[in-house]
């Protein structure tokens, strides 16, 4: 039973890493591999919905991502979490049984009154355990689901572990919002690139549950959904990832992939209040980190940023309602809710990896 546990976690670590010796320096946890064997991505293509909502036979990696910024009715703060990834370990579509070559990797979390937890998932493609449908929308691994009964406007969000629990409703005011080029997003400037949208306008309501209590919350929530075999180039570290709610109804995804060497590339979406889209690339984004903190394995990471993107007028800082967001997973990274202070006001949501 280990060892087959173990092959199927090596399998797993092949597809989201690289292979199963310790990700090198040579890209963050693998992801600047070549893979060639495996679908490319291209400027030019159409996205089409609901069918990207859907798997994508042929690419090597992607993910369906949820972050939640949520309040109680003591006006406390909340974070949620769902994240769902698929690894494929070769090129070609899902088939019934063990010889299914997607592997599934599921997230969870809770930031909020007493800290930050983390959970992790882990289910073999072919067998029922995991999956993705796109009409009528359902992302599951085991127990924890996100689905919806028509395209992904309206969805139930859930997710049970031993430490924390969360259901929640979802619903889009806006419409959906493709990153770069019509969904064709560079990740480095040099060939390496995903198929990338966002749904940023879910207005949300239900409940989370640690120790015992069970707390009503409304908020706002974030979808990206994100494909690719290669998204990074060789040598790069790592990246720092924003999803921002502003107080005046705009948004703004940003985010910077560092390089062992040289200048960190970066691009990102611009969301005006009513709607219109401003691609982001480049000197009109300037991030400075300005305060660290020390995560429980000794990391240090980056909790208070300035932000300004000055087309837009924003200067901002954001900070992290919970410094201590390590996700303690398989491949680690820092996640968790931040609160915008400065030019303007609002929340939202920062990912590390690399560090």
């Amino acid at each position: 039973m280990r060892r087959s546990l173990r092959v199927l976690l090596c399998g797993l670590l092949s597809g989201l890493l690289g292979g199963c010796e310790q990700p090198t320096e040579q890209s963050y946890a693998g992801l600047g591999q070549q893979a060639a064997a495996f679908s490319q991505v291209t400027r030019g293509q159409h996205l089409a919905f609901p069918r990207d909502h859907g798997a994508h036979d042929g690419f090597r990696i992607e993910w369906w991502y949820v972050t939640a910024n949520l309040q109680d009715a003591r006006q406390r703060d909340w974070g949620v979490q769902w994240t769902l990834f698929r690894s494929a370990l070769r090129p070609g579509p899902e088939t019934a049984g063990w010889n299914s070559p997607n592997l599934w990797l599921g997230h969870a979390a809770l930031t909020g009154p007493g800290g930050h937890q983390s959970a992790e998932t882990l289910a073999r493609g072919g067998i029922g355990q995991a999956g993705v449908q796109a009409q009528p929308f359902r992302a599951w691994i085991n127990d924890w689901t996100l689905q919806g009964s028509a395209g992904i406007d309206n969805l139930q969000m859930l997710a049970a572990t031993e430490g924390f629990r969360y259901d929640l409703q979802l619903h889009s005011d806006g419409p959906l919002v493709l990153h770069g080029e019509q969904g064709y997003s560079e990740k480095s400037g040099k060939g390496q690139a995903s198929y990338y949208y966002s749904q940023p306008f879910y207005h949300v309501r239900g409940y989370v549950q640690r120790g015992g209590q069970c707390i009503a919350v409304t908020g706002r929530a974030w979808l990206d959904r994100e494909w690719s075999s290669q998204p990074l180039a060789p040598g790069q570290t790592g990246w720092d990832w924003f999803s921002l709610h502003l107080d005046n109804g705009a948004k703004l995804m940003l985010f910077q992939v560092r390089q062992a060497q040289g200048e960190a590339y970066r691009a990102g979406t611009w969301v005006g209040p009513q709607g219109q889209v401003v691609a982001l690339s480049g000197a009109q984004i300037q991030l400075q980190a300005q305060a660290w903190a020390r995560q429980k394995n000794g990391k240090q990471v980056p909790t208070r940023w300035r932000v300004r993107v000055p087309g837009q007028g924003l200067d901002v800082q954001a900070e992290a309602l919970e410094p201590q967001a390590w996700m303690d997973t398989r491949f680690p990274y820092w996640e968790g809710p931040v609160r915008l202070t400065g030019s303007a006001g609002g929340r939202g949501y920062l990912e590390m990896t690399g560090y």
